[in-house]
C-alpha cells in the first residue's frame, strides 16, 4: 500500500507484495540456470552436430539472460522487503526495477520462440541435449504465460482515473476537488462492479428484480472499497494484525465476574427452555437446505439413505405437498426432521432473486405449524444478501422507525404472499387449528423469518420466531426492541454473519487502516507471522504494532482519504441509504470455553447466556469466524450445550470448565 503506479495507471498490487512471488521466481530461475549451466558444461562436446552451433549459441545467450534476470529479481525482492505497509518511501526504486524486469521479457520471449523454432526443425543432436533445450523452452513459456495471467489479475479498471490523483499528492485530500474526485470515483466503481457482477451471475436471469439487485450490490461494493487505496494483501495483513490484537486484549483483561443464579431463577429457566426449543427447531432450519446439507453432514451414508427418493417417481402424496422440483430434497427433509410425508403442507424450492425456498410442516411434538425459510445457497441468494439498502416495512404496529434490510424484507414479503395468498397457512390450520405458528430459518433464512414474523403478527398474534445466525444489519433499533417479544436469535462463537452490516464493515475498514498504519514491520513478516499464528498459535504480543511518535512523521504517500480516517474518523457512506441496523429479538450467545484450538482432538465445549446486541457491534477476526456459521457446526454446539453427556460429567473440559457448571439436561 499504496497500489503501484506503472505506465500511468494504478495497479491492484503494492510495492511490498513482490517478496513471495519474487522468491518463488528466484528459486525457479536459479534451479533453471544451474540446470542449463550443467547441461552446457557436461554436453557441449556433443553439440558438433548439424545445427549444434545454433543450440550452443542459444544456451550461452540463455545463461547470460537468466543471470541478468536473477540479479534483477533479487533486487526486486530486496527492495520489496524495505519499509512498512504505510511507508513506501524506501521502495521508491521499485517502479524502475519493474520496468527493467518487464523489458527483459522481450528478449526472453524472442529467445524462447527461436528455441521452439530450432527444435521444430528436427535438429540432429544428442537426445539429452535436445530434451534439455525442449525443457528450457517449455519452462520459459510457462513463466511468460504465468506473468501475463498475473498482470491480468492485478489490473485495476479504475487505475487510469486514480493515478492522476496520487500524482497530485496528499495536499489535495482536503480540497473541494478531492470530494468531486471521490464522487466520480464511486460512480465509476459502481459501473465496474456492476459489470463484474453481471459476468459472474450471467446465468441468474435478466428480469427487473435481478437488474435492481445487480445495481444495489454494485453500489454497496463500490461504497465500501472506493475511498481507500487498499490492495488485497493489505487487507490480509490487517486482518492478521487485528486477530492478534484482539487476542492480546482478551489475554490482558481481568477474568469476568461470574454471577451465579439460583437454580430456580426465571431467567435461567427461560434460557434452558429456549435452548431446548432452539435445538428442536434448528432441525427444520437445516432441513430447508435440502439434500446438499444432508449429504454434507452425512458424507458416507447420505446418498445411500436418500438415493431411493432421488430416483422414485412422483406420487400422489408428493403432489399433495405442493412441492416443485423436489428431486432428492424430500427424502433429506424427511430424514432431517423425522416427520412423515403427510406432516408437510407445502415444500417449495423455487429460488430467484428476492424469492427464497421454504417448507411448511406440522410439528406434532411441539404442536406447532412450522415455517422454515432456507438460507444462502445460490448466487440469487447472495444478490438478495447484498441488496443492503434500507426500506420501510408496512406493518400494523406502533413502532415509528420501521426500517429493514431491503433484500431480506422483499424475500420475506414473497414468502408472506405465498403463505397467505396461496392459502398455505389456512390449509395448515384447517388440519390443526389448535397449533401455534413458529417461523424459523438460518442465516439469510433467519433474517427473512424474523421479518416474516412481523408481517404475520397481525393475523397470528402468538407467532414465535427462532432465528439461527441471523445477519446483523436487519432491523432498526425500534424494530429490534419490538421483536424481543416474539423472536429469539441464536449466535455461535465468533460467527461473522451476526456481526456483519454496512456499519460494522465500515468500522472494520477503519480498524484495518489504523492497525496497519501503526505497524512498524514489513508486510511479508506480518503475513508470515500471521500464517504461523493462525495455524499453530503463539503469543499475540510478539509482533509490535505501534510506531514510535517520530516514525509517524516519516510516512509517505498516505492512503486515499487516510488523513481524515485516522484523525477525525470517516463518515459512513450514504447514511440515509445505509443506517445502522441490528439483529432481531433476544439473543442467546453460545461461547466456546477456553481458546479456539486449531488442532485438537477434544470436542469443543460451549456455554450459553443471554447477550446484548451491542456485543455484536464489531466483527471479530478468528479461525472460526466462518465455520461457526455453518449449520452443522451450530447443531453440534446446541447438542453439546443441551444434551446430557455422561463423558463430560466424569471429567473436566479443557480450559478449566467444570462439568458441574454446565447447563443441566433438559
Amino acid at each position: 500500500m499504496p497500489g503501484m503506479v506503472l505506465f500511468g495507471r494504478r495497479w491492484a498490487i503494492a510495492s511490498d507484495d513482490l517478496v513471495f512471488p519474487g522468491l518463488f521466481e528466484l528459486f525457479l530461475r536459479v534451479l533453471w540456470w544451474i540446470g542449463i549451466v550443467t547441461l552446457y558444461v557436461r554436453h557441449r562436446g556433443r553439440l558438433d552436430c548439424a545445427g549444434g552451433v545454433l543450440l550452443s549459441s542459444y544456451l550461452i545467450v540463455l545463461i547470460v539472460l537468466l543471470a541478468v534476470i536473477i540479479c534483477t529479481v533479487s533486487a526486486i525482492v530486496g527492495v520489496s522487503m524495505r519499509g512498512t505497509i504505510c511507508n513506501p518511501g524506501p521502495r521508491k526504486s521499485m517502479s524502475r526495477l519493474l520496468y527493467i524486469r518487464l523489458a527483459l521479457f522481450l528478449p526472453e520471449m524472442a529467445w524462447a520462440s527461436l528455441g521452439a523454432a530450432w527444435i521444430a526443425d528436427s535438429v540432429q543432436c544428442d537426445k539429452i541435449v535436445v530434451n534439455g533445450i525442449i525443457a528450457t523452452v517449455v519452462v520459459s513459456w510457462i513463466i511468460i504465460v504465468s506473468t501475463a495471467v498475473t498482470i491480468i489479475i492485478v489490473f485495476d479498471p479504475l487505475g487510469g482515473k486514480m493515478a492522476p490523483h496520487f500524482a497530485a499528492g496528499p495536499s489535495l485530500l482536503d480540497s473541494h476537488e478531492s470530494s468531486q474526485f471521490l464522487t466520480g470515483l464511486r460512480t465509476a466503481a459502481t459501473s465496474v462492479w456492476e459489470t463484474r457482477i453481471k459476468l459472474l451471475c450471467c446465468c441468474v436471469g435478466k428480469d427487473d428484480r435481478t437488474r435492481v439487485a445487480f445495481s444495489s450490490t454494485a453500489e454497496l461494493l463500490s461504497t465500501c472499497f472506493s475511498d481507500t487505496d487498499l490492495v488485497p494483501s493489505d487487507i490480509a495483513a490487517g486482518l492478521s494484525l487485528l486477530h492478534q490484537q484482539q487476542d492480546s486484549i482478551r489475554n490482558n483483561q481481568e477474568p469476568k465476574e461470574v454471577i451465579s443464579h439460583s437454580p430456580g431463577s426465571s431467567q435461567e429457566a427461560d434460557l434452558y427452555a429456549e435452548l431446548e426449543h432452539c435445538r428442536h427447531y434448528m432441525q427444520f432450519a437445516a432441513a430447508a437446505y435440502g439434500w446438499p446439507l444432508y449429504v454434507y453432514r452425512n458424507p458416507f451414508t447420505g446418498l445411500c439413505r436418500i438415493g431411493g427418493d432421488c430416483c422414485r417417481s412422483r406420487t400422489t402424496e408428493y403432489d399433495v405437498v405442493g412441492g416443485d422440483q423436489l428431486h432428492c430434497h424430500f427424502g433429506s427433509i424427511l430424514h432431517t426432521t423425522g416427520l412423515q410425508y403427510r406432516d408437510f403442507i407445502h415444500i417449495s424450492f423455487h429460488d430467484q432473486v428476492y424469492e427464497l425456498p421454504f417448507i411448511v410442516a406440522l410439528d406434532h411434538r411441539k404442536e406447532s405449524v412450522v415455517v422454515a425459510v432456507r438460507g444462502t445457497m445460490s448466487l440469487q441468494d447472495i444478490l438478495t444478501d447484498l441488496s443492503a439498502e434500507s426500506e420501510t416495512l408496512d406493518l400494523e404496529c406502533d413502532v415509528q422507525d420501521r426500517l429493514a434490510h431491503k433484500g431480506i424484507s422483499q424475500a420475506a414479503r414473497y414468502v408472506y404472499r405465498r403463505l397467505v395468498s396461496d392459502g398455505i397457512l389456512s390449509q395448515a390450520f384447517s388440519v390443526a387449528p389448535e397449533y401455534r405458528l413458529v417461523v424459523v430459518g438460518h442465516s439469510l433464512g433467519a433474517g427473512a423469518a424474523a421479518l416474516l414474523a412481523f408481517m404475520l403478527r397481525s393475523s397470528y398474534p402468538h407467532v414465535r420466531c427462532y432465528a439461527f445466525s441471523p445477519p446483523h444489519g436487519l432491523l432498526s433499533k425500534s424494530l429490534h426492541e419490538y421483536s424481543k417479544d416474539f423472536t429469539v436469535s441464536l449466535v455461535l462463537g465468533k460467527d461473522v454473519i451476526p456481526r456483519l452490516s454496512v456499519t460494522n464493515l465500515e468500522d472494520l475498514k477503519r480498524r484495518i487502516l489504523r492497525v496497519i498504519a501503526h505497524c512498524n514491520k514489513p508486510k511479508y513478516k506480518i503475513l508470515l507471522h500471521g500464517c504461523w499464528y493462525e495455524l499453530f498459535g503463539g503469543s499475540p504480543d510478539s509482533l509490535p504494532t505501534e510506531l514510535d511518535g517520530g516514525d509517524r512523521a516519516d510516512l509517505t504517500q498516505p492512503l486515499l482519504g487516510e488523513q481524515s480516517l485516522l484523525t477525525h474518523g470517516s463518515p459512513l457512506p450514504s447514511p440515509t441509504k445505509y443506517p445502522p441496523l441490528y439483529p432481531p429479538g433476544r439473543i442467546i450467545h453460545l461461547e466456546e470455553e477456553g481458546t479456539s484450538r486449531r488442532f485438537s482432538c477434544y470436542t469443543s465445549q460451549y456455554t450459553a447466556r443471554w447477550a446484548h446486541e451491542s456485543e455484536f457491534s464489531k466483527i471479530l477476526i478468528g479461525p472460526k469466524m466462518l465455520t461457526d456459521h455453518m449449520p452443522d457446526i451450530l447443531m453440534r454446539a446446541l447438542d453439546s450445550v443441551v444434551s446430557d453427556s455422561s463423558v463430560c460429567d466424569s471429567c473436566p473440559a479443557p480450559g478449566g470448565f467444570n462439568a458441574d457448571d454446565r447447563l443441566p439436561p433438559l
